[in-house]
């Protein structure tokens, strides 16, 4: 069997601490080399201008791109290239595992029009604790993390959904719970989790949710749930408007 065949394809990591395994093992690189392959393994191709005038924002065009390619020279040359490259771009090799491009890539599929298809398990990468490159405070990366939160939070809520509308509401809530987790006042997160406790349901333990919530965002933003979330509660049989709290705009004591 050829070296090239056995060697293990090279894997990043991004979400949580920096990491890359590359021939089986772990290899540390130089502050420059990460920052350059995270920034190219995020968006898949990056042109040489991009790359060096992001990296090295405060360098001549000239040094910038001398500095690009002595930080290239520094990655590993194995029998696998982490990288390709040609005289515009560069790109990271289709051999390269990327946990972030992964997480995005089953995100995006999940709040696609059809959605995942049911018969697919339950994506376990959503619900993984580590941010995206966690303590790097470069501009591009801030950005990047925030997108990749956002897409990663509409997921959750939409994989609710569909856990619900499957007959399966314990999951349902379980997704839910792990969405409210990654942002506490965020009403979507919630609805999500009362909508779980319908399919289930348990009314009571739906309106304390909507209660505590609503208790939480008067003492933080001073404000009241949306028209659409008290509706969810008001339209259950039995539950009166003023049960669920129903309150519009600005929260009124």
């Amino acid at each position: 069997m050829e070296r090239s065949e056995a060697c293990p394809a090279p894997r990043l990591r991004l979400l949580g601490r920096f990491g890359l395994v590359y021939g089986g093992e772990a290899v540390e690189l130089c502050g420059n080399a990460r920052r350059l392959l995270a920034l190219v393994g995020l968006r898949s191709s990056v042109s040489r201008t991009f790359l060096a005038g992001t990296l090295w924002p405060e360098a001549t065009e000239e040094h910038a791109r001398g500095s690009l390619r002595s930080t290239l020279c520094k990655l590993p040359h194995g029998d696998r290239a982490l990288v390709t490259c040609d005289r515009n771009a560069i790109s990271i090799a289709d051999s390269v595992a990327v946990d972030a491009r992964e997480l995005a890539e089953i995100a995006l599929r999940l709040v696609g029009p059809s959605g995942a298809p049911g018969a697919e398990p339950v994506p376990t990468v959503l619900f993984g604790e580590g941010e995206l490159l966690s303590g790097w405070d470069d501009d591009w990366a801030l950005f990047e993390r925030e997108r990749l939160r956002q897409l990663r939070l509409h997921a959750l809520e939409a994989l609710a959904y569909r856990l619900a509308g499957e007959g399966r509401p314990a999951l349902a809530l379980e997704t839910a719970l792990t969405s409210v987790r990654g942002a506490p006042l965020r009403e979507s997160a919630h609805r999500a989790v009362v909508a779980a406790h319908l399919a289930r349901g348990d009314v009571s333990e739906a309106v304390r949710h909507y209660r505590a919530f609503r208790r939480v965002l008067r003492e933080e933003l001073g404000i009241a749930p949306s028209p659409h979330f008290t509706r969810m509660l008001a339209r259950e049989d039995g539950l009166r408007s003023d049960d669920a709290g129903v309150t519009h705009g600005p929260y009124r004591a």
